[in-house]
């Protein structure tokens, strides 16, 4: 009968064993799924290959603006060398227009001498007219006279040579003054010949000018569309390179990420090696006025009545005392397990580390609630597999439970 007893004994230690395990790997504080140093690293390995991809777009674009760049200088340089061209030939046309003023004045001057001298021509010859008619009504001389009324042909002849030189010296007059009107009408014709020549200049010069001008228009024209394309350049540049910054800073944040990975799975290695990763959070103790009554690590299990590890420690408390939450973070779960840890209480502290309270009276959280450090979780009872009030009090680190005692004092 005995043997039958330590058998059956035996038999429901080894299934209490099986079903606590079971029991204590379905408590543990579900870890959120963070991605392994290996997939941030090819992710950022990823984000390098896109960013190069930008940066060749960049230093094609900056290619492509320079070549424009290049174009605009060339526009601009030729746009002066026909500016100045303009103004040139504007001097020039200013420099005629006063020749060809001047030349006018000349031309009018001479008109005038011209005027005059014709004038003067027409009024001699009026006079010697008028005064041989004169002669002839007064009687004083007339050619019949020269001829009829000499005494003598020595007379006769003196006769003539006053008429003749009367004659002869009106006729040099006249002469002379038909020179000079000559002379007055080929300057005349010169200056007229000068000035029409000037006036084709002139004509040539604003032809040459409007050409110029076309040409300054084309230039205008295609300098406006080489200005057009350099700012949708910069714009693409300016695109470019705030998707560049942004990539930028997303492989830095991956940095980060990786970086916090890397050392979340060299806290994970030392918590699955018995170590206790260190911790840069404030821990303050769950309850107040405890008794430690089972440390973390292996010991006797007081119920089971075998070895076995203890993930956690036991803080014996009065029945009802508070529970407080050790840190701020997210409750993950606020249940009751039959068998085991009895009403319990798992927050997850968002940093790798989560806390777990059990064996409460009740607790006072739900699943999905935020707490604060301090915040009333629950009370102390004795639910579950337990033979007294307690706490008991575990800390894990990516899911494999840490020495508590390693963070609150």
């Amino acid at each position: 009968m005995k043997t039958v007893t330590r058998k059956h004994r035996k038999a429901c230690a080894f299934i209490s064993l099986m079903l606590t395990g079971a029991l204590l790997l379905g408590v543990l504080p579900p870890q959120a799924e963070a991605a392994t140093s290996a997939e941030l690293q090819q992710e950022i390995d990823a984000l390098e290959e896109e960013n190069a991809e930008i940066q060749a777009q960049i230093d094609a674009i900056q290619s492509q603006y320079d070549a424009n760049y290049n174009d605009m200088k060339s526009i601009v340089e030729q746009k002066a060398a026909i500016d100045q061209e303009i103004t040139l030939l504007n001097e020039k046309i200013d420099t005629t227009n006063e020749q060809i003023a001047a030349y006018n004045q000349l031309i009018a001057d001479i008109q005038d001498e011209l005027d005059a001298a014709q004038e003067a021509l027409t009024e001699l010859s009026q006079q010697h007219r008028e005064r041989i008619r004169a002669m002839e009504e007064g009687g004083e001389v007339t050619y019949w006279e020269v001829i009829f009324e000499a005494n003598s042909f020595t007379d006769l002849l003196d006769r003539i040579n006053m008429v003749q030189e009367i004659s002869a010296s009106d006729r040099k007059r006249i002469e002379q003054m038909r020179v000079a009107s000559d002379i007055v009408i080929a300057n005349q014709l010169s200056l007229e010949s000068e000035k029409q020549a000037l006036e084709e200049t002139r004509t040539q010069l604003q032809e040459d000018e409007a050409k110029l001008e076309e040409k300054r228009t084309e230039s205008d024209d295609l300098l406006y569309e080489l200005e057009k394309k350099s700012e949708e350049y910069q714009l693409l540049m300016a695109e470019s390179e705030v998707l560049q910054e942004e990539l930028m800073q997303e492989i830095a944040a991956k940095e980060r990420e990786l970086e916090e990975a890397k050392y979340d799975e060299y806290l994970a290695k030392l918590a699955l090696q018995g170590e206790n990763p260190p911790s840069d959070a404030s821990w303050v103790s769950p309850v107040s006025g405890y008794t430690l009554t089972s440390p973390f690590g292996m010991r006797l299990h007081p119920v089971l009545g075998y070895y076995r590890m203890h993930n956690g420690i036991d803080m014996a408390c009065a029945q009802g005392t508070p529970i407080y939450a050790t840190r701020a973070g997210k409750v993950t779960v606020a249940s009751y397990q039959a068998g085991g840890a009895g009403n319990y209480v798992s927050i997850n502290h968002l940093d790798g580390f989560a806390s777990i309270y059990m064996h409460m009276t009740h607790y006072v959280v739900s699943a999905g609630q935020t707490v604060s450090q301090g915040q009333l979780i629950g009370y102390v009872g004795s639910t579950g597999i337990s033979t007294g009030p307690h706490l008991h009090f575990g800390i894990s680190y990516a899911g494999t439970y840490v020495n508590p005692l390693a963070y609150i004092y």
